[in-house]
């Protein structure tokens, strides 16, 4: 049972940047493909983006490309997300996943933290 803990959320202003984080339980972190979601307020999750367990590969949606990048320390057990260019629509409860698959879809993800809230505002 791998348990994520998911920090670094919180209000910025457009334009702005933030850092996330994604601490894992596990020592076997480093054989999982590991993925940011996000939720904003009446919408459905979606994909943002995903890295191999090497972190050699990586995938984003194309609303964020260009703007956020992930990357993980697996000497750290630790997944990062770091979102620059931030906008509203930005505005969303961010969750990482760790899978056996590197993909894009919610379902090959087993476990989930429990969320942050990243606010960007106008």
């Amino acid at each position: 049972q791998v348990q994520l803990v998911e920090s670094g959320g919180g209000l910025v202003q457009a334009g702005g940047s933030l850092r996330l984080s994604c601490a894992a339980s596990e020592r076997t972190f480093s054989s999982y493909n590991m993925a940011w979601f996000r939720q904003a307020p009446g919408k459905e999750r979606e994909f943002v983006t995903t890295i191999s367990p090497s972190g050699g590969s990586t995938y984003y949606a194309d609303s964020v490309k260009g703007r956020f990048t992930i990357s993980r320390d697996n000497a750290k057990n630790t997944v990062y997300l770091q979102m620059s260019s931030l906008k509203p629509e930005d505005t969303a409860v961010y969750y990482c996943a760790a899978g056996a698959r590197y993909s894009w879809f919610q379902n090959e993800y087993y476990y989930w933290g429990q969320g942050t809230q990243v606010t960007v505002s106008s």
